[in-house]
């Protein structure tokens, strides 16, 4: 089901030293049409101009989008203009890419790299969001070697995560230039 809305695009207010991305925020009605509220992968057009992204939570039971410059210009898109958008779910997750440490950590526990290759696709993104969620590296660090614990023990999910930051209010959309948080 393709859902159809208009959104004004965001500049982030801190931008990871590349001031070259944008952002929206979904309508929630758009986010409802998702299967879930966590991270997910859905396919669309920004005026008319077709992409894939991995949308993030925003704690709000909506997510956010976060537009590179190179689709900015494709659909002669500015920040601040109102935009068209339709987006679907993705007929089925991509694989993540699973980041250098988690990997380390993932190809030194045999154990837990077998229960990690076993689980569904979306099962690998919750367990790569929980690790890069960490606010601080040694969260980080810990995370990891909890997670691989965990795989190398059978567990398949990671548990006591809500990958929608709603009811931990772990996740927000960045904050945009010039306006207050909502």
């Amino acid at each position: 089901m393709t859902y159809a809305f208009q959104a004004s695009i965001l500049r982030p207010e801190q931008s990871d030293g590349d001031n070259a991305w944008a952002f929206v925020v979904l309508p929630k009605e758009a986010s409802a049409t998702l299967p879930r509220r966590g991270r997910t992968t859905v396919v669309g057009t920004m005026n008319g101009e077709a992409f894939q992204a991995l949308l993030e939570p925003d704690g709000q039971k909506s997510h956010w989008l976060r537009i590179n410059d190179a689709l900015l210009k494709a659909s002669g898109a500015a920040v601040g203009d109102r935009v068209q958008f339709e987006i679907a779910p993705a007929t089925q997750e991509p694989e993540p890419d699973v980041p250098a440490d988690l990997l380390a950590a993932l190809e030194a526990s045999p154990d837990a790299r077998v229960t990690w290759e076993d689980t569904t696709t979306v099962a690998r993104v919750d367990w790569i969001h929980w690790v890069v969620s960490a606010k601080q590296a040694k969260t980080r660090t810990k995370r990891i070697h909890d997670a691989c614990d965990m795989l190398a023990s059978g567990k398949r999910r990671v548990c006591c995560f809500d990958p929608s930051g709603y009811y931990s209010k772990a996740f927000s959309a960045p904050k945009a230039v010039g306006t207050a948080n909502e």
